[in-house]
Order: structure tokens, then sequence, then C-alpha cells
């Protein structure tokens, strides 16, 4: 029995000390304010993610797009994207595991701005995720956090 639970603390003790994997990511989060809904998952050996859920899907104010509509992506840079619906948009793509909780070179879009930048993101416990938009060096950057789902 006692040879059981020190295999048991061994093994715990590995897993945190060799960092997250790509699958302790995956899964629903929520991002902050909790307008809206991500979902994460595997795009090959890497990490993407898409909106799975709006609080208003809708356009509501006329100034935003024609009320009762559903949302689209119309501040996209390519016009030919403009008609693409938020809901299930791919937002996060290329993440890579690093270690330490960590994945780094993705690329983020946000579709309020129809801009995309750089991100990373990092584990901080098991209901907590930064993410890490940033132009050239993360320094200059935004942080978002998101919690799971």
């Amino acid at each position: 029995m006692k040879t059981a639970a020190l295999l048991t603390a061994i093994l715990l003790t590995a897993s945190t000390a060799f960092g997250a994997v790509p699958g302790d990511v995956l899964g629903l989060w929520k991002t902050e304010g909790g307008d809206s809904q991500l979902e994460l998952f595997h795009c090959g050996d890497k990490i993407c993610g898409k909106i799975v859920w709006l609080k208003v899907p809708s356009y509501i104010d006329s100034q935003d797009g024609p009320v009762g509509t559903i949302k689209v992506d119309r501040k996209n840079p390519d016009p030919a994207l403009r008609t693409r619906k938020i809901l299930g948009l791919q937002v996060m793509k290329g993440l890579t595991a690093k270690g330490n909780n960590r994945w780094v070179k993705g690329i983020c879009y946000d579709p309020e701005t129809g801009r995309s930048y750089k991100c990373n993101m990092q584990l901080k416990s098991p209901g907590r995720l930064a993410l890490r938009g940033y132009i050239g060096i993360s320094l200059i950057g935004r942080t978002f956090g998101l919690t799971r789902q």
C-alpha cells in the first residue's frame, strides 16, 4: 500500500514538473466580462480556438449592423470575408506548446476591430488562462483572462 501511495505521489509530482500538455487547455473558455465563449481545440499539433457562444449574437444597435440580424465579421480588412458569421469564427491559430503551462507563436484575430495579433497564452490554474495579444514584441500588448467552463 505504501508503494502505491509513493508511486502516485511521484507521478503527480512528475506531471506538474514537466508543465502543461496541449490537452490541458482544450475545451470551453469564457472571456472576461462573459460576452463570449471560445472552444480551444487541436489543429494538427497546435492549438486553435473559435467562438462558440455569444451573449448577444444579433445586432441590437443599428450603428453596428441591421438590428436583429446575426453578427458578421464586418470589420475584416478583406471585403470578401466581411459576411462571415462571428459565431463559429476561428479567432486563434497556431499556438505551440512550450512547456511551463505556456503556448506561443500563435495568431489571434479580434473581430471587433478586424485586426490580427501575435499571441501567447499561459495556463495560470486549471480554471484560468491568460491570453496575450501583441504587435511586434510581447511587451507591447494586452492580456485577456479566460475562465474554464
